[in-house]
């Protein structure tokens, strides 16, 4: 019912699981992962429980084979079961039960795990394999997967046909605020086409909650000043702050106002000039 990839950055920073599946909300069930730890999908008839046995099984030091190993072990029910696993140090494993419903299978390499069950065929999973290895591996994680469920998805994806996709990306401190380690974390539940809508959540994801990059920051002239001014006066707000914390723009503002995200300054122009029409 499901097509996932689960994997480490080239970096060894981040991990993550990138999900889709013609099954209402896949994302509450099938990824889990923890920076530091590893990631894990767990599908077909998806034991859930999996995923904190698996990731107590790599906190204590397990290699991802092991920690699948251990998993079925314990499982009466794995000929029915679906598994991804990438580990702290990238190593990856995957098992597909002889009792998951054509066509089923895995590829797994270096830093990834890549499984899928009533697909459209093996082409599926070899898509994503090769969207993941050409892409760019100083692209973000979140990228990558969602590159590699794309391709997926292009190439026939769940043979029953869509409904929801999942994206989850951990690295230590990528938090809001840095207050806890979730870089991205995003679910379309229920959509005709939630793969493409999952690459516009991911769009706005790093507009609303990853902090500009040095090359993003408009470092505000006088000039420059006194036009934001006159913009957000314009839209009804005292200040730029208020503006700010309003759209939630906190991530790509600077709180004493010397510089901007370029997109946002962006918005703001185009925000004025809309209202001014």
């Amino acid at each position: 019912m499901t097509f996932s990839i689960v994997a480490r950055s080239a970096d060894g920073e981040s991990w993550g699981v990138a999900v889709a599946s013609k099954f209402l909300a896949v994302g509450s069930a099938v990824p889990a992962a923890v920076a530091g730890v590893g990631a894990i999908a767990t599908q077909a008839d998806a034991n859930v429980a999996y995923k904190g046995q698996a990731l107590a099984h790599l906190d204590d030091g397990a290699t991802a084979s092991v920690a699948l190993q251990r998993l079925l072990e314990e499982d009466p029910g794995r000929d029915a079961r679906q598994v991804g696993l990438v580990d702290v140090d990238g190593g990856a494993a995957s098992h597909t039960g002889p009792a998951c419903m054509e066509w089923a299978g895995s590829v797994t390499g270096d830093g990834y795990a890549i499984q899928g069950n009533i697909l459209a065929g093996e082409e599926v999973v070899q898509a994503m394999e090769a969207a993941w290895q050409n892409s760019d591996d100083d692209a973000p994680l979140a990228r990558r997967l969602l590159a590699a469920l794309t391709a997926g998805d292009d190439a026939g994806g769940d043979k029953r046909g869509r409904q929801s996709a999942a994206l989850l990306v951990v690295r230590e401190g990528a938090g809001y605020g840095g207050g806890d380690d979730i870089a991205v974390d995003l679910r379309v539940d229920d959509h005709v086409d939630p793969v493409t809508e999952l690459a516009r959540l991911l769009d706005l994801n790093d507009l609303y909650l990853t902090a500009s990059t040095e090359e993003e920051k408009v470092w505000l002239t006088d000039e420059q000043k006194r036009e934001v001014d006159e913009k957000v006066t314009a839209l009804g707000f005292p200040d730029l702050n208020a503006w700010v914390g309003t759209e939630n723009y906190e991530m790509r503002a600077d709180p004493d106002g010397e510089w901007l995200d370029e997109r946002i300054l962006e918005i703001l122009r185009d925000s004025g000039s809309s209202e001014a029409s």
